[in-house]
């Protein structure tokens, strides 16, 4: 990867040389303007990017090098031991300007990109760095060069979040370098040649026509405008520039908002630990879903005689009829005083809580503290249930810990990647392009999964293998690491339990017995095992396609036992990382948002770690373990004679009405609550059922910590304030906790965070102990597990020993476990659902992102041309879904990597929601339902729902049509 150059990762040797007569002291290998910049003095620059690749063709950085005929390229020249040289020199400087003349030349009147901290400034820096740099060197062009600038070229407008106007271009190739180098996404390149020469797309392809992922690296790449954001034509002067973190995905990118007149206008990449300025199209140009009027302002509270019905959650914008608006006291006391009168009523074990990942840390923390001090159960979970549980139970089981082994990044130390299950071009942009970076280095990246996704086409082997056949594939590997005498036997012997079962266990599981189930050839079965086994250092990562299954605990068995006895963890570059989907549910985890869990994993039937948080509360708790929120789903529609019968729920920031494995139940369910309260920033399809809602605050209207999936806790700061009457989520949650009888005093500002962070430290104190909240607010990011004040965090763990009581891993057998339904005559075709590139979750927040929208406005099935050849549909077309559970009408996309017999859905659009076919089948063990896995049969033609304009941010373009 081409991350910015630290000192640290050079060599330790220095070097002298001068510089305009100055000793300058470089590192071994440093290139002369980086020292000179280590040092405050600026030489100009236009191709060169801190942390891409020195191209040296631009030619504005030159120097002049005693003894050298020529002058050379600061950018890409080294420093030696005495050199000595000039960048003031008469000749370099004429050369400077002369080269910064002509650019300036044929830039086009009127800048694209305007940049300065006054309007004054803005006219001078008309065309970003190219200016600033002419301003700074004096440079003036002469009329006889603007005389005979280039033909003016036509600006290109057509993709959804960027402008493109080469009229400014200077063909630095920081672009191309962005897109091929960085990103590794090769839609950008250089065509043609001397004056004819061109940045194109594709193959000169409009940029809105393209193969373009909306990532923005270009954008933020480009120094004169010749890329920028469509937002920011014009002035670019901001009122302020806000450190933060992402909302999005678990890779936890650190971003810059720009604010403007209280809008967020633009968002920038930040040089975090994470991402290394990187973004993906949805934490660059999705950040406007805040800025959206259907975000809810006021408390609501369903009309009197105003019955809840499940498909009322058919249309969320149309919520009318159903609510009015009340004061936040009445609300408050509809919500808390509610809970409090059930919980009187009936007991401690009618009350459940649905917490959220997308919050903050404290926010998880004190959700799970109301729940269990005050509604008196462990009644309380959030979505890593339906994501990674099952990879978490065998992870506890195995390791002793739920977190990851390694950082996403240190793939940059593997020689073997492991992916699968996994598609994180869409899942995790970022983190896949770490990836690519390693492959382009030499890295053998294999890709498992049932669909051949983006990633293929940079992996060493794709196995394509048969859906719901993980074990089977992975049991052969390991047969042939224990058959062929490639086992660590010193890590086996010093590290391990239980390797005699498994190695027993294995037996049947020859890669050539598994290869017609599994559908990958036994030498490429051998061929991967081989190498796992015998590189220096491999690493895997998973995503839910292992986790989603009722045999998910057992996928991850099979990977803790694969890379235990190849001694594969515990090293740079080798370990185990399951990826986190959403941009908090580590910490979430972590914070005991988990019915069997206290903060930081310890089970609430340890009577240890039982009576520990009963002192540390001051209250007494329950020992049992909690349900879970599908098990909750179960307990509300139980009979009024079962004392467990859920009668209220408070949901915080999620859609269980979009996300639960099977929507009409968990939907009639949901309406069937004598109260619920929704607390979110829209009216979500769950709130539509709901008795009161609660208007809460964006991840940017808020101060507070998240834990993303390298468990680097991060800080995140308030950009604006939540819009209307709308109020902190920790606010509201203390609030609750105040009218359940719960005596609360966090003082501070922003609803007391710091010191409910401080007391979370406390109740996880084992893990970030030495993360104090300043020190989060000098660092920004700090990897834990952290002990001290003085201690930087372990990015590697299990180094030594593991999180268990003996300090060894544990080895667990796994046999072949079919899914719960299998396709029959009947319904022939398999069912695998998941995120895409563009809409995260269940879409709430990325549908009303208006770049978002607009590029993926429209729910679409994948299946391969084959298939729809055989059904007799073209892309475009409506076909239905139907399982034995429901139907839904959806336009066909055509997708050779989906295989025969297998079609995709993304759970994003509640009018054609994925899950009301999904099967609801439990692992045994994590408790996760099986949404990767259930079986269908397509019918041609139907009725198909399209929601027009939902992201357009005004309300009179939103309805919804129907096409057949």
């Amino acid at each position: 990867m081409n991350a910015p150059t630290n000192p640290k990762d050079l060599e330790l040797q220095t070097v002298e040389f001068k510089l305009d007569g100055q000793t300058i002291v470089a590192y071994s290998g440093e290139t002369i303007l980086k020292a000179a910049k280590r040092h405050g003095i600026d030489i100009p620059h236009l191709c060169f990017k801190d942390g891409y690749r020195a191209d040296g063709n631009c030619r504005a950085c030159v120097v002049e090098i005693n003894g050298e005929r020529t002058l050379a390229p600061s950018c890409c020249r080294s420093a030696t031991a005495g050199m000595e040289v000039q960048a003031n020199s008469e000749r370099a400087v004429k050369s400077q300007k002369l080269v910064l003349e002509m650019l300036l030349s044929d830039m086009p009147d009127e800048g694209f990109k305007w940049v300065g901290d006054t309007p004054a400034e803005e006219e001078k820096n008309q065309h970003g760095e190219l200016s600033t740099w002419a301003a700074r060197m004096d440079v003036t062009v002469r009329p006889e060069l603007k005389a005979i600038r280039r033909a003016k070229v036509q600006s290109d407008i057509s993709h959804p979040a960027m402008a493109v106007n080469l009229d400014a271009c200077i063909q630095c190739n920081r672009c191309v370098r962005a897109c091929r180098e960085e990103q590794v996404n090769d839609v950008i390149g250089y065509a043609m040649r001397g004056a004819h020469s061109e940045i194109v797309f594709d193959l000169n392809d409009p940029m809105g026509d393209s193969t373009c992922v909306g990532c923005g690296e270009c954008v933020q790449a480009c120094p004169t405008g010749a890329l920028m954001p469509k937002g920011l034509i014009g002035s670019q002067i901001v009122d302020r520039k806000v450190d933060s973190v992402c909302p999005f995905c678990g890779v936890g990118c650190q971003i810059t908002y720009n604010v403007k007149d209280e809008k967020i206008v633009s968002v920038e990449g930040r040089d975090g630990p994470a991402n290394h300025n990187r973004l993906c199209v949805k934490g660059r140009f999705g950040m406007d879903y805040i800025h959206s009027p259907q975000r809810l302002t006021q408390p609501l509270i369903r009309k009197a005689g105003v019955p809840k019905h499940e498909n009322a959650a058919q249309n969320p914008q149309d919520w009318s009829d159903i609510f009015r608006e009340a004061t936040w006291e009445e609300a408050l006391e509809a919500a808390g005083g509610g809970f409090k009168k059930l919980k009187d009523q009936y007991g401690n074990k009618v009350l459940a809580g649905f917490g959220s990942a997308k919050g903050s840390n404290e926010e998880a923390y004190l959700f799970q503290k109301l729940v269990r001090t005050g509604f008196g159960s462990n009644n309380v979970d959030h979505c890593t249930r339906l994501c990674h549980a099952s990879s978490v139970a065998a992870l506890l089981e195995g390791v002793g810990s739920g977190a990851v082994s390694n950082q996403v990044n240190d793939v940059e130390h593997s020689s073997m990647i492991i992916l699968i299950g996994s598609n994180p071009s869409a899942n995790h942009p970022v983190a896949a392009t770490w990836f690519k970076n390693a492959a382009k280095r030499g890295t053998k990246i294999v890709l498992c999964d049932p669909r051949k996704t983006e990633i293929s086409k940079h992996a060493w082997r794709t196995m394509q293998f048969k859906p719901d056949t993980d074990v089977a594939m992975l049991n052969a590997l390991i047969f042939t690491i224990i058959e062929e005498g490639l086992v660590d036997q010193n890590f086996i012997n010093n590290r391990a339990n239980n390797f005699e079962a498994l190695k027993e266990n294995i037996k049947g599981y020859s890669p050539e017995i598994m290869a017609p189930i599994c559908g990958i050839s036994a030498e490429t079965l051998r061929e991967v095992a081989r190498e796992f086994a015998t590189t220096k250092s491999a690493m895997i990562l998973w995503g839910m396609g292992i986790s989603q299954h009722v045999h998910g605990t057992d996928n991850a068995r099979c990977l803790i036992a694969l890379v235990s006895i190849t001694g594969q963890i515990g090293k740079p570059g080798s370990g185990l990382h399951p990826l986190r989907g959403q941009n908090n549910v580590q910490g979430a985890s972590d914070a005991g948002l988990i019915p069997m869990m206290f903060p930081n994993y310890q089970r609430v039937d340890n009577p240890e770690a039982h009576a520990w948080f009963e002192k540390f509360w001051d209250t007494p708790l329950d020992s049992k373990p909690g349900y879970t929120v599908v098990e909750i789903m179960h307990k509300i529609t139980a009979p009024d004679s079962d004392p467990d019968k859920i009668r209220g729920m408070y949901v915080e920031g999620e859609n269980p009405a979009m996300s639960d494995p099977d929507l009409n139940h968990a939907r009639h369910a949901l309406a069937s609550l004598d109260l619920l309260v929704v607390q979110d920033i829209f009216m979500t399809e769950t709130a539509l059922l709901a008795d009161v809602v609660l208007p809460a605050s964006a991840w940017p209207e808020k101060v507070g910590t998240a834990s993303n999936t390298d468990r680097m806790v991060q800080m995140g700061k308030k950009a604006i304030e939540p819009p209307g009457n709308a109020k902190p989520d920790l606010w509201i949650i203390q609030q609750i906790a105040k009218r359940m009888g719960l005596n609360w005093n966090y003082q501070g500002p922003d609803a007391g965070v710091a010191e409910v962070y401080d007391e979370m430290r406390q109740a996880m104190h084992a893990a970030i102990e030495g993360i104090t909240w300043d020190r989060l607010e000098r660092e920004s990011s700090v990897t834990y597990p952290c002990l001290s004040a003085e201690d930087p965090g372990r990015p590697i763990v299990f180094d030594d020993h593991f999180a268990t009581k003996d300090g060894r891993v544990k080895l667990v057998p796994a046999d072949i476990i079919y899914a719960d339904e299998r396709p029959d005559a009947e319904f022939p075709f398999v069912l695998i659902t998941g995120r895409q590139l563009e809409h995260w979750h269940t879409g709430s927040m990325t549908r009303r992102a208006t770049v978002l929208d607009a590029i993926e406005p429209m729910a679409t099935v994948s299946m391969n041309g084959e298939d729809m050849t055989a059904l007799g549909v073209s892309a475009g077309d409506v076909i239905t879904v139907q399982s034995r559970r429901g139907e839904v009408g959806i336009h066909v996309r055509r997708d050779d990597g989906t295989p025969h017999g297998v079609i995709f859905i993304p759970f994003a659009y509640y009018e054609a929601a994925a899950n009301l076919i999904t099967n609801a089948a439990l692992d045994p063990f994590g408790k996760i339902p099986e949404f990767k896995y259930c079986a269908v049969k397509l019918i041609k033609g139907g009725t198909a729902a399209v929601v027009m304009g939902y992201g357009t941010n005004d309300p009179e373009r939103q309805e919804v049509v129907a096409t057949s």
